[in-house]
């Protein structure tokens, strides 16, 4: 079992599925969507429930957007994904990718509670400006499919909608301000890496990733 945002399993799925096809082709992979809860004033990361997830081995191994662990975790880094804006073809913002025209378009936010604010925001907040989140939705397929319909603009991972783009009629720009991509590793429990079968899958995931990194290096 294999768990991790969709954005991140959509960039993934087809390199592993190749390898697993040619080299364990009775293996079945079953898929978890997680997402970042704020467990309100806790205080608590936003990653911690999909952590717990693999503490109690509900999945075996989790790909998320985490530079630091606990040293019961595991980690291997598989890429790294940045973000940019993705609006359907032709929209205004293509022209003209300014702060201001970022502030004044409506936005989708991906966010599994509803909950209305994210990175961006706070990026912003940092510089005195916020925009407005028209909509919010639980994954980053859905946000993909409304963004092809209608004015709304999205901060999106840059893999997704270039593999994406075709199919939904998009078009991208860079963000208006800087941010440090987020390193996204694949990541199981410690002690879930002595069972052969979990060490094995964590290797085929990796390896798989590697070799497709190679083959497509400016992704």
């Amino acid at each position: 079992m294999i768990g991790g945002p969709d954005a991140v399993i959509a960039s993934v799925m087809a390199p592993l599925l190749e390898r697993l096809g040619s080299k364990a082709p009775h293996v079945d992979i079953g898929l978890v969507h997680l997402m970042p809860v704020q467990r309100g004033g806790s205080g608590e990361q936003p990653w911690q429930g999909s952590l717990e997830k693999l503490e109690k081995r509900e999945i075996d191994v989790a790909m998320l957007p985490l530079s630091a662990l606990p040293p019961r975790f595991e980690a291997r880094r598989l890429y790294d994904e940045d973000f940019v804006v993705a609006m359907r073809k032709g929209h205004a913002f293509a022209r003209s990718p300014t702060p201001s025209a970022y502030c004044t378009s409506p936005h989708i936010l991906v966010s599994l509670s509803g909950d209305p604010h994210g990175f961006v925001d706070e990026l912003l907040a940092k510089r005195g400006l916020k925009r407005r989140i028209a909509l919010t939705v639980p994954t980053f397929m859905m946000a993909l499919a409304h963004l092809s319909g209608s004015d709304l603009i999205a901060a999106l991972p840059r893999r997704l909608v270039a593999s994406q783009a075709a199919r939904f009629g998009l078009a991208s720009a860079e963000l208006p301000f800087k941010r440090k991509p987020d390193p996204i590793q694949a990541v199981a429990t410690r002690a879930a890496m002595l069972d052969d079968g979990i060490a094995w899958l964590m290797n085929v995931l990796v390896g798989s990733v590697a070799a497709w990194r190679r083959l497509k290096p400016s992704t």
